[in-house]
């Protein structure tokens, strides 16, 4: 099969399109025959030498890949029965640009009614990492105020719209006037554009001197103070991810008089049963609302499996609003919808 290697670690340019055996599914696992993987933050970090993958998982990239069920290991049909030629959607430990992959059973999902399997491929990094964080670990609530950094992005995009599902009041920053009106068409109740205003003077108006019950930070560093400030009583704020670096100069004091719980994750390290059971969530509670129309991936922009350079580049340049995706099955010729 094909997939992308990395010649040594760097720049897009250190990928290249090599050929190596397929793989075979394990105890608990199906094969995958890929249509198209997601690109993500944590793609872009591997390949530049800084996130390296567990020990049991694959070296390649790509962590979430749509296709058809082509093999199924021993005992790959508990808890949720597939057969070959099931369309599916999946969480891989690795593995994803490629023309076949390995993934556990238990991390894969039908193909949402009405998506299509470009589509299918921008759900499982984005809507596992949303539901875990911010509902499992957070517990937003309906009608309680919900604070996202980066909301363009494809996490962003996605939990803004699960967040209004769930009946809460969303708040966005983000760094363009195309990225305010975009989250404010997907149903943001505040888009600020960090570039022309003070967020924090903003948020404090929106949650009228309450604050904001729960953030999700992708940001880190100066954000990681003016998060505490802004803070509701009991409020909680999970980081995933810290692209302006995870060192700050914190006040403590504002945490423990808000009784402020400040948490955060990763998900690739996560347990085979934790991911089974975020998945069961989606597929109860998220699912429905995306085959009823009420919920859809914001799509940047879908590359060539052989551009899987410009797709980086798209990445790293921040410009992209929602999820960038590989088609395996297209043509070369540089990242058209």
């Amino acid at each position: 099969m094909k997939y992308v290697a990395l010649r040594e670690y760097g720049a897009p340019e250190v990928m290249e399109i090599q050929e190596m055996d397929k793989p075979e599914p394990r105890d608990g696992e199906v094969l995958i025959k890929v249509a198209a993987a997601g690109v993500n933050r944590p793609d872009v970090i591997q390949r530049q030498g800084h996130y390296p993958p567990p020990p049991d998982a694959s070296p390649v990239l790509g962590l979430e890949v749509s296709g058809e069920i082509v093999a199924i290991g021993a005992s790959a049909n508990e808890p949720v029965p597939f057969a070959l030629g099931d369309a599916v959607c999946a969480l891989v430990n690795g593995g994803g640009y490629a023309e076949y992959v390995r993934a556990p059973a238990t991390q894969c999902l039908p193909v949402p009614k009405g998506l299509s399997l470009i589509e299918a491929a921008a759900l499982p990094e984005t809507c596992f990492t949303v539901w875990s964080n911010v509902f499992m670990r957070c517990r937003l609530q309906a009608g309680e105020r919900f604070l996202i950094h980066g909301g363009a992005s494809g996490i962003g995009t996605t939990a803004i719209q699960m967040a209004k599902l769930r009946g809460a009041r969303v708040a966005v920053t983000v760094g363009s006037e195309e990225k305010r009106k975009a989250c404010e068409q997907l149903g943001a109740d505040l888009a600020i554009n960090y570039r022309d205003s003070d967020f924090v003077e903003a948020l404090e108006a929106f949650g009228e001197g309450q604050g904001m019950d729960v953030i999700l930070d992708m940001v880190g560093g100066d954000y990681i103070s003016k998060n505490i400030k802004i803070a509701a009583l009991e409020g909680r704020i999970c980081n995933i991810a810290f692209l302006q670096g995870p060192v700050a100069k914190v006040n403590f004091l504002p945490v423990m008089l808000k009784r402020l719980t400040l948490t955060g994750s990763t998900l690739r390290p996560q347990s085979p049963q934790a991911k089974a059971e975020i998945a069961a969530d989606l597929l109860e509670h998220i699912w429905p609302a995306i085959e009823a129309g009420k919920m859809k991936p914001v799509m940047a922009n879908t590359y060539a499996f052989s551009d899987v350079i410009k797709a980086h580049k798209l990445m790293e340049s921040n410009q992209h609003i929602g999820k960038i995706v590989l088609d395996l099955c297209a043509q070369s010729g540089g990242g058209n919808l």
